[in-house]
């Protein structure tokens, strides 16, 4: 399932509902840790989108079906594509910082993230394993501590 994004910040809303929308028919409570989990990564993504490229975006969710055994193997993918050819590029965000931690934060809760080349743009992933045990290094997500990040440090503040 996919949602088209225009370049406009009140989009991100829009995603986030449209995401928790989906949420029932999969079988993934909206009161369930990985489903605000999955909307935090949603409206990552789709913010950075939005933020940095100025262009139309595709939101896509591959959610579980109601009757996905509960099990590691069930995974949660969140993708956004857009037409900017421009990396993801991973900052340091100073204390003061209002932004820079959206890809930080990408890489603490999610079990893998990566990007690719699509057509004349790029596609940012991540994934969720349903029943995967918490990660640790999330609490870093909320101002925990110093996590290494794509050989750069970090702190979340």
């Amino acid at each position: 399932m996919q949602l088209e994004i225009r370049p406009d910040p009140a989009e991100v809303g829009r995603a986030r509902r449209w995401a928790r929308s989906r949420l029932a028919g999969s079988g993934i409570a909206a009161d369930e840790p990985l489903a605000e989990t999955l909307i935090l990564l949603v409206s990552e993504l789709v913010t950075n989108a939005v933020v940095h490229t100025g262009r139309p975006a595709v939101l896509r969710l591959c959610l579980p079906g109601p009757a996905a055994e509960k099990c590691a193997s069930a995974t949660v993918r969140v993708e956004v594509s857009d037409t900017s050819s421009r990396a993801p590029v991973p900052r340091c965000a100073g204390r003061d910082a209002t932004g820079g931690r959206g890809l930080a934060l990408v890489d603490c809760l999610a079990d893998r993230w990566g990007w690719s080349p699509e057509g004349a743009g790029k596609s940012i992933w991540c994934e969720l394993d349903r029943c995967a045990q918490p990660r640790e290094s999330a609490a870093t997500a909320y101002g925990g501590g110093l996590s290494a990040y794509e050989g750069r440090a970090f702190e979340a503040v």
